[in-house]
This record gives structure tokens, C-alpha cells and sequence, in this order.
């Protein structure tokens, strides 16, 4: 008969245990520093606006997913030089906290709608932990000048970065904002309403407008998944 000595604590009684098989035992030494087998997924914290990350108890890697916020379109009044917003940045990381016990928080927040002119930009969002910084610019806002689309937010940090969608210009029809990774822009609405539409979730770009107010971008999020 072989042995299989495993280096592990028995959490019952924290002495040796050993588990007989036919032909094979399995020993396990209550001389390790685990507290156990317990691994994996234990929590998520989402922050929808800024704060303070703290590591909870046996946590010692966290995977995190940050989304900066959308810019909203502009208000050209006429219908031909209206423009959408842009989608904010997003990455996602695998970080070992183990020595971090805090981490600031930021989460940006979704351009405002506009009743005149230009929209506006959306907020960055990040984590900054004093070693490591995630950061995710927002969506930049439409123009009432430019008809070409308008680039996404930037994302850095990451093991993944992915540049927030782009904003379309032009007339009527042309003024969408495509998504993000947590939320949908908005497509053109109609002349006889009053607001054009914002987008929905979070980080995408708000839709232009002619003649109405325009749409308004999505607020950022941070999502950290905490592991044992």
C-alpha cells in the first residue's frame, strides 16, 4: 500500500487525519498555516458611486471590473450638426491584495444632458491603491460642430483595456451612441419631443439632439469580485 502525505490542517480537530482508500492512504499533517479548504468566491462589493474599497477578513485577491462613465450628446438646433456621446473606458484586472488593506475609489459620473450647445463629458473612474492604479476615462461629450463620430473613453491598468464605444454624428438618424460593457447608448428620438434619449445602465454615451435637449450619459460602476 503507498501513502499520500498532503500538507493540510484538519479544521475539526487539528491533529494528523488520514484517509484510507483501498490500496492508497491519504495523510494529512495539521502542521500547515491554511485555515482550511475554504477557497473561491466569497463576496462582491459594487460601487455605483465613489468611496473606500476595505478588505474584508481572508480575502487575498480580487478580480475587478471598472467602467468610467458616458458623455452625453449635443444640442445643435438644426438638424444637420448634432452628435452623440461616447461610451467610457473599461478594464477588468486579477490583483493579489493580500498586502493591500484599502484601496479610493472613484466612479465617474454620466455626462448631463444638454439644452444648448456641446454635452458634456463623462467622469473616469478608478482604483488607486497607492501601487496600483485602474483607470478608466469617461466618454467624451458631442459635439455641434463635428459630424464624424467621436471616440471612446481610454482604459489603463488592466489585464484587459477596452476603449468605450464611439458616438455617431450627423443628422437626424446619424446621432446614436453605441454601449458599454455594463449599460446601452441611446439612438435618436424624434423632433417633437423634449428630451432626446439618455442611455441606460451604466457608461454608455447619450444620444444628440435636434431642437430638444440632447440625451445624457451613463454614470460609471466598479465591481470587485473578492476571493480567498
Amino acid at each position: 500500500m503507498s501513502t499520500i502525505e498532503v500538507n493540510a490542517l484538519d479544521k475539526e480537530s487539528g491533529s494528523t487525519l488520514t484517509l484510507g482508500g483501498s490500496g492508497t492512504a491519504v495523510t494529512l499533517h495539521a502542521s500547515a498555516t491554511s485555515s482550511g479548504f475554504d477557497s473561491g468566491l466569497a463576496s462582491v462589493q459594487v460601487f455605483t458611486s465613489s468611496g473606500t474599497w476595505t478588505r474584508p477578513t481572508g480575502i487575498t485577491k480580487v478580480i475587478m471590473e471598472v467602467q468610467g462613465g458616458g458623455g452625453s450628446g449635443s444640442e445643435s438646433g438644426s438638424s444637420t450638426q448634432s452628435q452623440a456621446g461616447s461610451g467610457g473606458g473599461y478594464a477588468k484586472k486579477l490583483l493579489n491584495v493580500s498586502s493591500i488593506s484599502t484601496s479610493t475609489i472613484t466612479v465617474g459620473s454620466g455626462g448631463a444632458a444638454s439644452s444648448s450647445g456641446a454635452g458634456a463629458a463623462g467622469g473616469t473612474s478608478s482604483w488607486a491603491d497607492g501601487t496600483n492604479t485602474i483607470s478608466c476615462v469617461g466618454g467624451k461629450s458631442g459635439s455641434t460642430t463635428v459630424s464624424t463620430d467621436v471616440t471612446g473613453g481610454a482604459a489603463t491598468g488592466g489585464d484587459i483595456n477596452i476603449i468605450g464605444a464611439t458616438g455617431g454624428g450627423g443628422s437626424v438618424g446619424g446621432n446614436y451612441s453605441h454601449g458599454s460593457m455594463f449599460g446601452f447608448g441611446s439612438g435618436p428620438g424624434w423632433a417633437a419631443e423634449t428630451h432626446y434619449p439618455d442611455a441606460v445602465g451604466y457608461g454608455g454615451g447619450g444620444a444628440g439632439g435636434f431642437n430638444v435637449n440632447s440625451g445624457a450619459g451613463g454614470a460609471g460602476i466598479i465591481i470587485v469580485w473578492e476571493y480567498k
